[in-house]
C-alpha cells in the first residue's frame, strides 16, 4: 500500500492526539485517504482533523469503530491502534496499573479486531496497525507493567497475521526505540538512559509504517538496530538477559 494507493480509503488512527498517532494521520491524510482520528479529549483531535480536512471521534479507543465507520461512510480499510499507556513501574505496581495497561495496550487491540474482522473477513481485504515498541520484542528497564502487556500487543498483531494472511487481512506490528513524544518523557530517568539517546522524531515512525506496507512486512523498525537485538536474544537469551541486567544496575546506580 503505497502512497498512492491509500487515496480514497478509510483509515482509523487511535490516540492521534499527538506523537505517533499524529504523525501517522498526516501521512494517510497526505495520500489522500478519509482518515478519522481518535483521542479521549475531543481538543487534542478537533484541531487535527480540520487541518488534514478528516473527521474527529473521541472517546475510549476500545469502542470507537462503529462510530469511525460511520463517519467514513460504512467502510474501515486500516485500523491504526495507536492507543498506549507508558505505565512504568515493578512487578509491586498497582493493580489498576497493571489492569490499565492491559487493558489499553492489549484487550483495545482485541476488541477493534473483533469490530472489523467480520467485514474484512466478508470481503477479503483489511489492513490492522499495531503500534507496539521495541519493548514488545525485548524489554524495557524500569517498566513491567508496559514491557508485558507490549509484549502481548505484538503476541496479537502475530496471532492475527498468520490466521487471516491468506484471507486477505494485512498486520503490522511497529515496535520504535525512542520516539520524541510525551511517553518518551513520562519514560523519565530510564527512558533518558536508554531511548533517548537514538530517538526519532515521530514523522520517522510514518515514514517507516510506509514502507513496511509496501513491502507487506509484519515488523515496523523505525530503528533498524532493534532487528539486531531481536535476533541476538532469540540465539542467546543467557547472555542478552545478562547484558540487559547490567544496564539495570547501571540505571539503579544513577538512581542512587
Amino acid at each position: 500500500m503505497a502512497m498512492g494507493t491509500v487515496q480514497g480509503a478509510g483509515v482509523v488512527v487511535t490516540g492521534a492526539g499527538g506523537g505517533i498517532g499524529a504523525a501517522l494521520a498526516r501521512r494517510f491524510a497526505a495520500g489522500g485517504a478519509r482518515v478519522v482520528v481518535n483521542d479521549l479529549d475531543p481538543a487534542r483531535i478537533e484541531p487535527l482533523a480540520k487541518e488534514i480536512g478528516g473527521f474527529a471521534v473521541a472517546g475510549d479507543a476500545s469502542g470507537i469503530v462503529d462510530a469511525a465507520r460511520e463517519a467514513l461512510d460504512g467502510t474501515v480499510d486500516v485500523y491504526c491502534a495507536n492507543a498506549g499507556l507508558a505505565s512504568p513501574g515493578d512487578v509491586f505496581a498497582d493493580e489498576e496499573v497493571w489492569a490499565a495497561a492491559w487493558d489499553v495496550n492489549v484487550m483495545a487491540h482485541v476488541r477493534a479486531a473483533r469490530a472489523l474482522l467480520p467485514d474484512w473477513l466478508e470481503r477479503g481485504s483489511g489492513r490492522f496497525v499495531t503500534t507496539a515498541s521495541a519493548a514488545g520484542l525485548l524489554t524495557m528497564i524500569g517498566a513491567a507493567p508496559y514491557s508485558v502487556t507490549k509484549h502481548g500487543a505484538v503476541a496479537f498483531a502475530e496471532w492475527l497475521s498468520l490466521t487471516y494472511r491468506h484471507r486477505g487481512i494485512m498486520v503490522h506490528a511497529i515496535c520504535p526505540q525512542g520516539v520524541r513524544t510525551d511517553m518518551l518523557t513520562a519514560a523519565g530517568s530510564a527512558g533518558e538512559l536508554v531511548l533517548a539517546p537514538g530517538a526519532v522524531e515521530p514523522e520517522a515512525v510514518a515514514d517507516a509504517l510506509f514502507e513496511a506496507m509496501d513491502a507487506d512486512r509484519f515488523l515496523v523498525l523505525p530503528h533498524p538496530e532493534v532487528g539486531r537485538y531481536y535476533q541476538a536474544r532469540a540465539a542467546d537469551p543467557d547472555r542478552w538477559m545478562r547484558g540487559m541486567n547490567r544496564l539495570q544496575q547501571k540505571w539503579e546506580a544513577s538512581e542512587a
